[in-house]
């Protein structure tokens, strides 16, 4: 009997722990009817240029129709990844609809990862780097961590813990996103490039694209490179193919939910970023039980399950 009680006890841990461990698949297409609000900064960046979303939704789609390098690029990149070909389609469709406009081909954007080639840059805020800004104590927890991925993210827990909007030793901080105060190229609100990579992701990523693709690690004390590895237009594509992978998973292993079949939610999370975070507070909400949340899309992300079929239809 003790012998048939142990077995049982056994069972039973390792139905509970199968169960926890249980992975849902998130259901396609969007959970607003409507499209969520569009940021009043998308607006006004867009009135300043004398364009329209839909003029900067076309401008993207006609350069996939024209450029099919670019097409079989992306098929390539997202095979090494892992991902669906589509997630990099919406994520690029969502940063050229509401964030920047499109240059009319690749080639444009490698004229213009040359043109800031060679420049000097760095990571800093107020006159201090950041390679010094995360020596001081209050970030000695994150040095457990020797992959880029975990170590930034530590990096930037710290940030929103300790620092952001606060009075740290007399200095005062902004209430703002790591990435905005440290990482920002070259002016706030700033990124660059076919994929619109903040510095901050790249870094986090670097140990992944390195393995896969097999560019050199990136660094926090080398801003010129980061600034090349999201400008360059191969270099950028691999990063946002890292970029949509490591949301995948960070859903999977920390949400218990597989967003991989739904392009809106990975487009969301590209566009918002911070996704190790955005993961735990979804496996918070669904650990009392009752009806499951599902992530849910925000305006980026609802236009590519919108306009899905179109997009599928590039491929």
């Amino acid at each position: 009997m003790r012998r048939f009680a142990v077995v049982a006890l056994v069972a039973f841990a390792m139905a509970c722990s199968s169960a926890e461990a249980a992975v849902l698949m998130v259901p396609p297409g969007n959970r607003n009817v409507v499209q969520p609000p569009i940021p009043g900064a998308s607006k006004e960046r867009t009135r300043e240029f004398k364009t329209t979303f839909d003029l900067k939704y076309d401008k993207i789609i006609d350069l996939f129709k024209t450029d099919r390098k670019l097409i079989e690029k992306i098929k390539k990149t997202a095979a090494v990844y892992d991902i669906a070909p589509i997630h990099m389609i919406g994520a690029l469709v969502g940063e050229h609809t509401y964030n920047v406009g499109v240059y009319d081909t690749l080639q444009a954007y490698y004229i213009k990862a040359a043109a800031y080639a060679g420049e000097a840059f760095r990571f800093a805020y107020n006159g201090e780097k950041v390679d010094h800004f995360v020596a001081r104590p209050q970030f000695a927890k994150c040095a457990a961590f020797t992959d880029s991925d975990r170590l930034w993210t530590c990096r930037e827990d710290v940030w929103n813990e300790d620092f952001r909007g606060k009075t740290v030793d007399g200095e005062s901080f902004p209430n703002n996103r790591f990435s905005a105060v440290f990482f920002q190229p070259f002016y706030a609100g700033q990124t660059f490039g076919l994929g619109q990579i903040n510095p901050l992701t790249a870094l986090m990523v670097t140990d992944m694209v390195h393995e896969r693709s097999g560019y050199p690690k990136l660094d926090e004390n080398h801003a010129a490179d980061v600034y090349n590895a999201i400008m360059d237009p191969d270099m950028s594509l691999a990063y946002m193919a890292a970029i949509i992978r490591k949301s995948i998973d960070d859903y999977k292993t920390i949400a218990h939910m597989d967003i991989s079949d739904n392009p809106g939610i990975t487009a969301t999370l590209y566009n918002l970023g911070e996704t190790t975070a955005r993961a735990k507070a979804l496996a918070a909400k669904n650990s009392g039980g009752g009806p499951v949340v599902w992530p849910q899309e925000n305006y980026y992300g609802w236009l590519v399950n919108d306009r899905l079929a179109q997009l599928q239809s590039l491929l």
